[in-house]
């Protein structure tokens, strides 16, 4: 069995599951597109091909492997993208969190299912019909979780709008020891560089007491005071609209001290180091084509 056991996002990571990118289904039609960002590369014939894909999270890969940890990986269904394998389950203290995720990646949960197997059945809840949440938008940090997420009127408008606020009420119902907090993001699904797809895509704990954040993807400005109060002022990376768009805030920790990030966050790379981080880069820019990055192809199940 799987002992999941998830209580921030920095602790070290041991076991993780990590999307693949073998026979994702090729170029999609723009109509087919969930996302603005995808839509983009679509019509300027830029939209990555599964070669590229496969050898960036090959690289990835190697450097899991590099820090001794277990990887684990979805079984592969032609035709079908299973990249982003943190929006179709998450885990939260000790349990696994089943989301009801938009139909067109139902069938990505298949290919995870002898994992699933693997976590005793009283470690798994499986949100009602009526609570929308995808993993990116849920950030596990120690006695918080944070949590993105669009009211009712965004919800409704906006195919970009993944999490409700019922998701908000259903976590604080089944993890009433933590302080669960929501950020109303800023949504669009016509213009990438307005469009906060996942709280990930604008906010991320690193380390013991930082973190990267956008503050323009936020709807709300109390929320980026709640954000600065809680961090503090100067231990606030912020990034701007173009870093938000190359998905500058969606690295992942393998540990408090050790970040992987794409080589291409020249800036973000270089604050990080000075504040004391080992940054492993890697190329992962054809990813990031797709509205996702190096947080959204993973699924931390353990960590020390």
């Amino acid at each position: 069995m799987i002992p999941v056991n998830i209580k921030n996002e920095t602790s070290k990571l041991i076991t993780v599951v990590l999307g693949i990118a073998e026979n994702f289904g090729g170029i999609p039609l723009v109509e087919d597109c969930y996302d603005p960002k995808s839509i983009e590369h679509v019509q300027a014939g830029t939209f990555p091909n599964s070669k590229s894909c496969v050898d960036q999270i090959n690289e990835f890969f190697e450097v899991l492997e590099k820090y001794n940890v277990n990887i684990l990986r979805p079984k592969n269904i032609y035709g079908i993208n299973q990249i982003f394998t943190r929006d179709i389950a998450f885990v939260i203290e000790n349990k696994l969190i089943l989301p009801n995720i938009i139909k067109d990646r139902v069938e990505e949960l298949t290919a995870i299912s002898f994992i699933l197997d693997q976590v005793n059945t009283c470690n798994i809840l499986k949100t009602p019909s009526n609570v929308r949440v995808e993993g990116g938008d849920v950030i596990v940090c120690n006695d918080h979780i944070f949590v993105g997420y669009s009211e009712k009127d965004d919800f409704d408008k906006y195919i970009v709008s993944r999490t409700n606020r019922l998701a908000i009420n259903f976590l604080s119902q089944n993890f009433p020891q933590k302080e669960v907090k929501g950020f109303e993001l800023n949504k669009s699904d016509i213009n990438a560089r307005n469009n906060a797809l996942h709280l990930d895509c604008c906010f991320q704990p690193i380390g013991r007491d930082k973190a990267i954040i956008h503050k323009a993807g936020f709807k709300r400005p109390e929320d980026i005071e709640y954000l600065t109060n809680y961090f503090g002022a100067e231990n606030l990376i912020e990034i701007d609209t173009d870093e938000m768009y190359n998905m500058n805030a969606n690295v992942f920790s393998i540990s408090e001290k050790v970040i992987v990030s794409d080589r291409n966050f020249t800036s973000l790379n270089y604050k990080l180091k000075q504040y004391g981080f080992t940054v492993e880069e890697i190329s992962y820019s054809e990813i990031g084509k797709m509205s996702g990055l190096l947080r959204c192809s993973t699924m931390p199940l353990i960590r020390r």
